[in-house]
């Protein structure tokens, strides 16, 4: 048993009450009736600029900062050293435009071919001046990144790895306060893209070492929003790209163009808060040990899920699982990709779709992985991705839905 009551839980997602059984989470999950009712609020009661000296601009402002402080307390880390955006891709971007400065002809950086467009693309630009871009690539049977690569590929030149924490196809987590220290010995920076791993497991950006470290709420229980951290030291060196008037010291809105969405961060808490209360109901206080306790029972429940999946996929000699096997909790988060010899992936997620059971098929803006090692040719992959509101009952109707098609 888990110290989940998934009775609570399903209740607090409205569309869980659909004849439809969501497994297509690391696309998004379902969001949280508290958030709604907090955006709703917002919207219709708050909904003025921060930063005037008037009572409801104030309140406005209050808002935003509790949005910085909650997301400080689910990450470990100061209120100041969070940056408040509309996706990860946006503030990765942001993130690359902010570093144009400090990246300079013949500096180098590192990327994975494991790793979701949005933590490539806008590091790629940078070739265009001169930064010169070298490739960490998972090995092609196992899809494991080795550290000791990483290691060969690291010179006095290299300014910036970029790496998943966990990837939205393999699921497999990947072990960032290593990768860190292999980075920071080679006095390096590390950007985390946190996105598959966020909604699954606790996270101490201080424990990591990651020196940026960013996922998107709409993954986590919440609206379409992204929450980025970095050290602040290391946000002080980044260029301004706001307005002109903005000085580097202004850390976080110099990386926050246009401002964030007020109603979206106000919103946002109520993810917090819901781990927090999960953590509570285990028997944990409040605050962060009440987070990590969520967490442990989120990560408790997603474990079943995945094994008993896990098992039946295996147990089909047709079945190819991309990625690692194992469903210990500290080795995968509860995405399960898989191919089915040469049958089209797509043939087989729009079988399971008439079960009411929603997965996906396809290389999931990971585009890299899947053309380099073949996978396009059954139109990517099946993949299911499963979050803690899921039941063993649902993950049943699923594999009973896969059986004749595999």
């Amino acid at each position: 048993m888990t110290a989940l009551d998934l009775d609570f839980v399903r209740h607090q997602f409205p569309g869980l009450s659909s004849d439809w059984a969501f497994m297509d989470n690391a696309g998004g999950s379902q969001v949280l009736r508290r958030v709604a009712d907090r955006m709703h609020e917002h919207l219709l009661n708050a909904a003025v600029q921060t930063g005037a000296s008037y009572a409801p601009s104030q309140e406005t402002t209050r808002r935003v900062s509790a949005a910085r402080e909650a997301f400080a307390r689910f990450m470990n880390c100061d209120p100041g050293e969070i940056i408040l955006g509309p996706s990860t891709t946006i503030l990765l971007r942001f993130l690359s435009e902010a570093m144009t400065g400090r990246l300079q002809p013949g500096d180098e950086i590192i990327l994975t071919n494991v790793d979701h467009e949005a933590n490539i693309g806008p590091w790629l630009k940078h070739a265009a001046r001169g930064i010169v871009v070298k490739w960490w690539r998972c090995d092609p049977q196992t899809f494991e990144l080795d550290l000791e690569e990483l290691k060969r590929l690291m010179t006095p030149k290299t300014k910036l790895v970029c790496v998943t924490h966990a990837s939205n196809i393999l699921g497999t987590i990947n072990p960032i306060a290593d990768i860190a220290d292999i980075v920071h010995e080679g006095k390096a920076e590390l950007c985390v893209d946190a996105v598959a791993y966020a909604p699954h497991r606790a996270i101490d950006v201080k424990a990591l070492g990651a020196d940026y470290y960013v996922f998107s709420v709409y993954k986590v229980f919440g609206p379409h929003f992204a929450v980025m951290a970095g050290s602040r030291d290391k946000l002080l060196e980044l260029d301004n790209i706001y307005h002109y008037f903005f000085d580097k010291s202004r850390v976080p809105h110099k990386l926050e163009p246009g401002n964030a969405s007020y109603e979206a961060a106000y919103g946002s808490i109520g993810s917090v808060d819901y781990v927090e209360e999960l953590g509570k109901r285990a028997g944990a206080g409040a605050g962060r040990p009440a987070i990590e306790a969520g967490f442990d029972a989120i990560a408790e429940q997603e474990e079943v899920l995945t094994r008993r999946l896990m098992d039946f996929l295996t147990s089909r000699n047709s079945v190819r699982i991309i990625g690692r096997r194992s469903t210990d909790i500290a080795d995968r988060v509860s995405t399960v990709s898989f191919t089915v010899g040469a049958e089209s992936s797509k043939r087989i997620v729009q079988a399971v779709d008439e079960a009411k059971v929603g997965i996906r098929y396809g290389d999931f803006y990971a585009r890299r992985i899947v053309e380099e090692h073949g996978l396009g040719a059954t139109e990517g992959v099946v993949r299911v991705s499963m979050v803690h509101y899921n039941t063993e009952a649902e993950v049943d109707r699923l594999i009973a839905a896969l059986e004749p098609n595999l």
